[in-house]
């Protein structure tokens, strides 16, 4: 009786405090919005949320509640700036109360000068959504009136596949237990990198929550996503703060060693953008048809406050507009009226073969329609499909050029490319040198055909740990013969930890490559290089590797020459081996 005394006073006086904590881009560090929440009174026993909703929801007191905090929270949104979003949350059970009133946030905003637009209702998924037709009913009020949706806590208990296709949100907000410690977990990673290319291919943008340690952070920016929040990158707080210094300064970092490595695979699609006049959605059908009728890319970017809020093609306006009554009804009227509202926009700095993948997954009707490029979140321009293919088959036949034909793995010109790349970021890496001992001998007896096969094996041994241990930040290339080259960006331990794994598999499946009586024997017979016959151990693996950051080589030239002289002291050693070094 006394909580819920404290919560009837809680109620009647407005004892709330809203805080705000910064949702951030995972490009720039921008500030994107901030999400609202509610706080009872200090120190008291109703103080954090999830008691004093769950009291609320009790006594039937959820609407008085939730209104409350909507009230307080958009109080203190007039201070936010006007580009700048304010996500607010709603339980689904609200939707259920006989107290709901249907405008009653669009009436608090036009008394506050705030607009629809930069509110997001958070839709919270703490409990089960059993009638899918009422909650997509209610979230048409919401929509109607120009707001957009969230759905919170996707990946959670609640949460699923049925709730995106019933609500087709605008940010999709993944749960912090699918988060924590995404960094260890490579089916997370596999689980959120799907999640990211659904949410692009429908126009989604994905919000990762509850990031609370820069190993998660930087895996969340590897995988794409667009925007964060959590403790890491700041607290809630009464005002409204932007990410930490040591936050910003972990984006920007992260980004640029994304961007720079590997440079030859990673083209941005900001490099082959054409800049194309914008417009705003009370512009004329007729206008911009006359504009696309003459424009190279048949399209045309609609705007508000430099960004996207739709596009409209040469090909979708003429058979609107060219209908029996199109053009007497539309010719005056806004852009807004027939133009796509959920066009493909992607960000200045991502691949063009992500570009690419993205755009052919498109619904059929529009995988035609131009790419938009924003820059910072503001419109940059045009990209044409007929642009996109052909960049992107240039670049293939390039890429497949330089391509060992045997393994398939990148040759010499690409391995130097991403060793200078590797010299240029400021980073701890691991570079590894792997080299098959007494190859040649094999060749000699067991032939070429066999010997290729080996190849294969270890190729694809490589290929296979690398990919899974280190699935975002490695680098496997083939030198030539037996020699190959690995690049890692983590830790000592962790590079250690994969060569002995690579060493154990090799060694265990390595045998199948010999006959019985060589296994028995331990050793094949052939002729050395002076010509002399002699025995060999059967083949095993070297792995000669540096660590470290690598900022005061001059050349790639000069990080080889130091491996050289590592590799001989692994092949050194009988048997397979490996021997890191510090820098």
């Amino acid at each position: 009786m006394e909580m819920l005394a404290e919560l009837n006073n809680i109620l009647k006086n407005g004892n709330i405090t809203s805080v705000f904590q910064p949702i951030v881009s995972l490009k720039d560090a921008s500030v994107l919005g901030y999400e609202a929440l509610s706080r009872g009174p200090k120190g008291s026993s109703l103080e954090f949320p999830d008691k004093l909703f769950k009291l609320a929801a009790i006594h039937n007191k959820s609407w008085e509640l939730e209104s409350l905090c909507r009230v307080k929270a958009l109080e203190n949104a007039k201070s936010i700036h006007k580009d700048k979003l304010l996500f607010i949350n709603v339980d689904p059970l609200i939707f259920k109360d006989e107290k709901f009133k249907k405008g009653f946030t669009k009436e608090f905003l036009l008394k506050h000068n705030i607009s629809p637009e930069s509110i997001i209702f958070e839709i919270t998924e703490k409990t089960a959504i059993e009638d899918y037709k009422s909650f997509s009913m209610a979230l048409n009020n919401y929509t109607e009136q120009g707001y957009q949706i969230a759905i919170d806590d996707t990946g959670s208990g609640y949460s699923g596949l049925k709730t995106l296709y019933e609500t087709k949100p605008h940010y999709i907000k993944i749960d912090m237990d699918l988060i924590r410690d995404i960094d260890k977990d490579y089916f997370k990673q596999a689980l959120i990198k799907s999640l990211v290319m659904f949410a692009k291919s429908t126009n989604m943008k994905v919000i990762a929550e509850g990031i609370e340690t820069e190993e998660e952070l930087s895996t969340l920016i590897n995988l794409n996503v667009h925007a964060g929040q959590g403790y890491y990158i700041n607290k809630p707080s009464t005002s409204f703060s932007s990410a930490s210094e040591n936050a910003i300064s972990t984006i920007l970092k992260y980004n640029k060693l994304k961007n720079d490595k590997y440079s030859y695979f990673n083209h941005c699609i900001g490099q082959i953008c054409s800049f194309e006049p914008s417009f705003a959605p009370e512009e004329t059908c007729q206008k911009i048809k006359d504009f696309v009728n003459k424009s190279p890319t048949k399209g045309a970017c609609i705007v508000k406050n430099n960004k996207p809020v739709g596009s409209v093609m040469k090909y979708s306006l003429d058979s609107v507009m060219a209908s029996q009554y199109g053009f007497s009804v539309f010719s005056k009227r806004p852009i807004s009226l027939i133009m796509d509202h959920s066009p493909l926009v992607v960000d200045y700095h991502t691949p063009v073969s992500e570009v690419s993948k993205i755009a052919m997954e498109r619904e059929h009707n529009k995988v035609y329609d131009c790419v938009i490029v924003v820059k910072e979140s503001e419109y940059y321009g045009l990209v044409t499909i007929k642009k996109l293919l052909e960049f992107t088959t240039e670049m293939e036949r390039n890429y497949a050029k330089e391509l060992n034909p045997l393994t398939g793995l990148p040759g010499n010109t690409i391995i130097e490319k991403v060793l200078n790349d590797v010299r240029k970021v400021n980073n701890h890496s691991c570079i590894l040198y792997f080299d098959l001992d007494n190859f040649k001998a094999y060749n000699d007896v067991y032939g070429f055909e066999k010997g290729d096969k080996l190849l294969k094996f270890t190729s694809k041994l490589l290929q296979n740990n690398l990919k899974k241990k280190f699935p975002f930040n490695s680098f496997l290339g083939h030198i030539g013969g037996d020699d190959y080259i690995g690049i890692v960006e983590n830790s000592l331990d962790k590079c250690e930890e994969l060569c002995s794994y690579i060493i154990n598999e090799f060694d265990k499946n390595v045998v199948k490559f010999f006959n019985r009586n060589d296994v028995l024997n331990g050793f094949i017979e052939s002729t050395d290089r002076q010509g002399n016959r002699t025995t060999f151990n059967l083949t095993s693996l070297s792995i000669a590797g540096l660590y470290g950051n690598f900022n005061n080589f001059s050349s790639s030239e000069e990080i080889s020459k130091l491996a050289a002289k590592i590799k001989k002291e692994a092949k050194a050693i009988t048997g397979s081996s490996k021997v890191i070094k510090k820098i």
